[in-house]
């Protein structure tokens, strides 16, 4: 508190006040465990600093409005949001900082990996990137059934020691002795923790391995699809898929990922004109200096990119780092911004109102494309349009570039939409479906739509069973059983079921069009 000649300053007292109330709030919340107490308390205590944007009134009434959001990344980022290291190269040369050798067979390998996850951090202080861990185990493999049963544990340690199922592993394109046990294991074990994809490659992937992955997919919403083809096509090999459903860099990853809710910039606009003219521009360049602020102040201000083991041994480095230029609320912008010239047309399902969507894309990358970051070689010194897939708050707001799930198409007609807009994002953009009993039955015909969306365009596609636990809530990994614990006040080890409670019970996740293989 300040006193000046005794007198309290009232502002500042206030806060003060309201720190504690929020402070005792998260340390007597018997629903959260130890670990999301002090996490939640170390946010709050960030949060004590302002953002570092300066005086730019304009980023923070955009701000406040909640045009822009930062997805709780907090005021001070000390960190990089996503973290893709270099695990190749860290099983090549060990660590001096972790006295690590490098592994020399599968148990040392494991055990390896598990120490370096503990010292990865990113915005949910778990690492959101642990590797292509099929090709990473396999070459330590000599024996089939003694790899089942590491491997099996060395996954359930993952899920009941990292505790967000924000973090993510990948497996393919080939089909690999560590990958067959893994997807196998998977099915079998019911675990949130890893987010898994197949980097799926018809030319590579053998068809009972993607069929195996299918399989699993309907059982424990695990592994999705990502088109291997065109994320190497973009990044070349060195790439990875973290996180929800991020592409990204490895050996580097994202400074952050800060997004704009299109359908509020709508709600600021008068018409199509206004729109484009002043308030669509406005919003992206306020964004865009948001963004720059926030990565500078991580580069320049923070130790992180000096001091930490992990840049000082070369597993990351800055200059494989990008910033995430994330979008939300197309389906209702462009539905409230035909209204606005008094049409009743609908995105996804109008060809207009999907040409409408189309144009905003284009304006979108034409200007965030103008935009030179002094950070972000890798990508040219630009940043990557992101179609992110949801957050607290967003009642009201389709994840990314989806159609609302209350008018949800055709598969096929849904398929070919989501073709269009899936190009524009490099860095991530997903369609989920669940799928009704008659895909466990045919798993080669859910294969076959998987590749008719890749043909088409898509990046990446993932499926789960309607009657199954597991769901995938927007990009991570939940269970609907934990869900209703987590309702009756039990304690969930991880924290990723408190995100899932307001897109589950508000935003109609479970309301999704269910697919059958024959429609």
């Amino acid at each position: 508190m300040v006193y000046t000649e005794g007198v309290i300053d009232v502002k500042i007292y206030r806060n003060h006040q309201e720190t504690v109330a929020d402070v005792t709030q998260i340390i007597q919340d018997a629903s959260l465990t130890y670990e999301q107490q002090t996490l939640a308390l170390a946010k709050l205590a960030e949060n004590q600093l302002p953002l570092p944007v300066g005086e730019d009134e304009e980023i923070l009434e955009l701000f406040e409005k909640g045009i822009i959001c930062d997805l709780d990344e907090g005021h001070g980022p000390y960190a990089p949001r996503y973290i893709l290291p270099d695990y190749e190269k860290f099983f090549a040369q060990g660590s001096q900082f972790l006295r690590l050798e490098p592994p020399k067979n599968l148990l040392e390998a494991i055990q390896t990996l598990q120490i370096f996850y503990h010292h990865v951090p990113s915005i949910t202080r778990f690492p959101v990137y642990l590797g292509r861990i099929d090709k990473l185990l396999d070459p330590f493999i000599t024996d089939r059934e003694e790899a089942r049963e590491q491997i099996k544990w060395f996954l359930i340690h993952l899920d009941r020691t990292i505790n967000d199922s924000f973090s993510h592993a990948n497996v393919g394109p080939e089909e690999t002795v560590a990958g067959t046990i893994i997807i196998d294991l998977i099915g079998e074990l019911q675990n949130v923790t890893p987010n898994l994809t197949i980097l799926y490659d018809k030319e590579k992937t053998s068809e009972a391995f993607a069929l195996s992955c299918v399989t699993s997919s309907l059982v424990c919403a695990n592994p999705a699809f990502a088109s291997d083809r065109r994320f190497r096509d973009d990044f070349g090999d060195d790439y990875g898929i973290a996180s929800c459903y991020n592409g990204l860099p490895t050996g580097g990853g994202a400074f952050t990922l800060s997004r704009l809710r299109l359908n509020r910039i709508v709600d600021e606009a008068a018409s199509r004109e206004d729109f484009f003219a002043s308030h669509l521009p406005r919003a992206v360049d306020a964004l865009l200096r948001f963004m720059e602020s926030k990565i500078k102040f991580l580069a320049e201000e923070t130790p992180f990119f000096t001091s930490n083991f992990l840049v000082k041994e070369g597993f990351v480095d800055l200059d494989r780092f990008v910033g995430l230029f994330g979008l939300v609320g197309m389906d209702e912008a462009v539905d409230n911004l035909m209204k606005k010239e008094g049409r009743n047309l609908s995105y996804g399902i109008d060809r207009e109102a999907n040409e409408l969507a189309l144009d905003i894309l284009d304006f979108i990358q034409e200007r965030v494309g103008g935009f030179t970051s002094g950070y972000g070689k890798v990508w040219g010194n630009h940043f990557l349009l992101h179609s992110q897939v949801g957050a607290a708050g967003d009642e009201g707001t389709t994840p990314g570039m989806r159609i609302a799930i209350d008018k949800d198409m055709p598969l096929y007609d849904h398929l070919r939409q989501a073709a269009q807009v899936h190009p524009y994002f490099p860095s991530g953009i997903g369609d989920h479906f669940p799928f009704d009993y008659t895909a466990k039955e045919n798993p080669q015909a859910v294969l076959d739509i998987f590749k008719g969306g890749f043909e088409s365009g898509m990046r990446y596609i993932s499926a789960y069973s309607e009657d199954g636990d597991i769901i995938r809530v927007t990009g991570y990994l939940v269970k609907k059983s934990d869900l209703e614990k987590f309702n009756q006040g039990e304690q969930i080890s991880y924290d990723t079921i408190q995100y899932a409670k307001e897109p589950l019970e508000k935003h109609g996740i479970l309301n999704r069009k269910v697919v059958g293989v024959n429609d």
